[in-house]
């Protein structure tokens, strides 16, 4: 995997960590924890500058959490509801998740979006509930673009200061990625299995 990441860097640039953090943040099959450290290397040896890699880094991850705040913000409560109760099944998202993220969001305020930036498991999710309570899109962009930066920079600088070390890194990232890649696979084949089954019983 990390060939093909630092394979796909090296050939698009800029536009290579753009698309790779836009398809993390859209339907996550990489995390952002081995794409931006990767660039951070890249930008290390020299292929690409520090400052672009970060900055093509944030506008991948605005633009994927763009999409899911305009869709639930587009969509409401309601009929998103109406789509959770249909195919949340298929992507293990509930209606009682979806009125979790809400409370969560209305308790904590438009900083649990910054903070929820740099937290795995509900970076990209965190868009949803602020798209269904409408949350001002100055604030939601203003937010995601700060917390992003934080943390796609943060990542991107540890990159580019392990560079001498890449071969270190290597074992334990590439390990890390396949392991990640079962576990992703595994939750979203295991639904549609437990349904099959359901229907087959």
């Amino acid at each position: 995997m990390m060939d093909w990441i630092t394979g796909l860097v090296a050939q698009a640039g800029y536009a290579g960590v753009f698309v790779l953090m836009l398809a993390e943040n859209l339907f996550p099959p990489i995390p952002s924890e081995l794409i931006m450290p990767l660039a951070g290397f890249s930008a290390a040896r020299g292929h690409m500058s520090l400052l672009g890699v970060v900055l093509a880094g944030v506008a991948g991850t605005l633009a994927g959490n763009v999409v899911w705040f305009e869709l639930a913000r587009a969509f409401g409560v309601a009929r998103t509801k109406r789509l959770s109760a249909r195919f949340g099944r298929w992507l293990g998202i509930t209606d009682e998740d979806l009125d979790k993220a809400q409370i969560t969001l209305r308790r904590h305020g438009p900083w649990a979006v910054f903070l929820g930036r740099m937290m795995p498991g509900i970076r990209t999710v965190i868009s949803i509930p602020a798209g269904l309570i409408e949350m001002p899109r100055l604030v939601f962009y203003g937010l995601t673009t700060l917390g992003s930066t934080i943390w796609v920079g943060g990542l991107a600088v540890l990159g580019y200061w392990l560079e001498e070390r890449f071969d270190v890194v290597e074992s334990w990232i590439d390990p890390f990625s396949k392991v990640f890649l079962a576990l992703f696979v595994l939750a979203f084949v295991w639904p549609v299995v437990r349904v099959w089954m359901r229907r087959r019983g």
